[in-house]
């Protein structure tokens, strides 16, 4: 009866491993999805913010080249 249940046990534990390993597969290929698009997210935010800020600087270049013609005029 100990050969019996040995072998049923050991029937029935590879499905089970086989389940619990895709799990994990499944769950770390999620985990790398996420994290490729947070990476992605990222790179779009800082090339956002390069963006924003060659804006600023050609605005303020724009205010000082504009700024001292106000000033003659002024005057």
């Amino acid at each position: 009866m100990s050969t019996g249940m040995v072998t049923v046990v050991l029937i029935f534990s590879v499905p089970i491993i086989a389940v619990i390993t895709n799990f994990f597969k499944d769950r770390q290929k999620i985990k790398l999805q996420v994290l490729e698009k947070e990476l992605e997210l990222e790179k779009l935010k800082n090339e956002n913010f390069l963006l924003e800020t060659e804006k600023m600087k050609l605005e303020l270049q724009k205010m000082e080249l504009d700024r001292p013609k106000e000033e003659w005029v002024e005057k």
